[in-house]
């Protein structure tokens, strides 16, 4: 059993690499463009709000999968401009991840800042700040603190959901995972897969932690 463990290791490790590098790309990604969305959804101008705010439930309100699956297959069926929307499965991937987690993160820092007390406002007022600096030294790292633990429960799913990239073919964990257990009838693969996500979720709640308490959230 031992050599046959280490012999599906290597293989999952190389699948578990790419599901590490999908949630980096997306987790970079998604955080700043949630933000924007979160700006652009309180804007004034009217067509700009409403632009975001329909982007938001369009992408919080249908599945990932199908997303992904749009992205990678659907884009290319367009009429005339299709043939120039083909991308690579891991690009396509990275992109449905980073379109779709921009939404949750941006209802995310809008109830950041709607937790906000108004008074925090009128005493930047009274100490004679304008609204840049308000915003940027008063509103934001508030904003960031309450977000934190959110943030976290939202990475951490995420880091579950790179697990659908085996519905688009890319090769990542769960792949290696599901072609061991065909080619071998044992359900093992899927008990390593598990513990191998269970890692990178500790490792990234111990992260999240560390930084609730560098930033003094508690």
């Amino acid at each position: 059993m031992a050599d046959y463990i280490n012999t599906m290791i290597k293989p999952m490790l190389e699948g578990a690499q790419i599901t590490i590098l999908l949630f980096l790309i997306a987790i970079l990604a998604s955080i700043p463009l949630g933000f924007l969305l979160t700006l652009a959804a309180k804007s004034r101008i009217k067509p700009i709000s409403w632009l975001a705010q329909t982007y938001i439930y369009l992408m919080r309100g249908t599945p990932l999968l199908l997303q992904l699956l749009f992205i990678c297959f659907g884009l290319p069926l367009l009429p005339i401009i299709g043939d120039y929307l083909v991308l690579d499965r891991f690009v396509a991937a990275c992109l449905g991840f980073i379109l779709n987690y921009a939404a949750y993160f941006a209802e995310i820092f809008r109830g950041g800042l709607l937790a906000i007390d108004k008074g925090q406002y009128e005493a930047s007022q009274v100490l004679g700040l304008n609204k840049w600096q308000t915003m940027t030294r008063i509103i934001l790292p508030q904003m960031f603190r309450i977000a934190l633990p959110a943030v976290s429960n939202e990475s951490v799913t995420l880091v579950k959901d790179t697990a659908l990239l085996y519905a688009v073919a890319v090769p990542e964990l769960l792949h290696f995972a599901q072609t061991a257990v065909n080619r071998d009838f044992t359900i093992v693969p899927f008990f390593i897969a598990g513990i191998i996500y269970l890692i990178i979720t500790l490792l990234l709640t111990i992260l999240f932690k560390w930084l609730e308490k560098r930033f003094k959230f508690e």
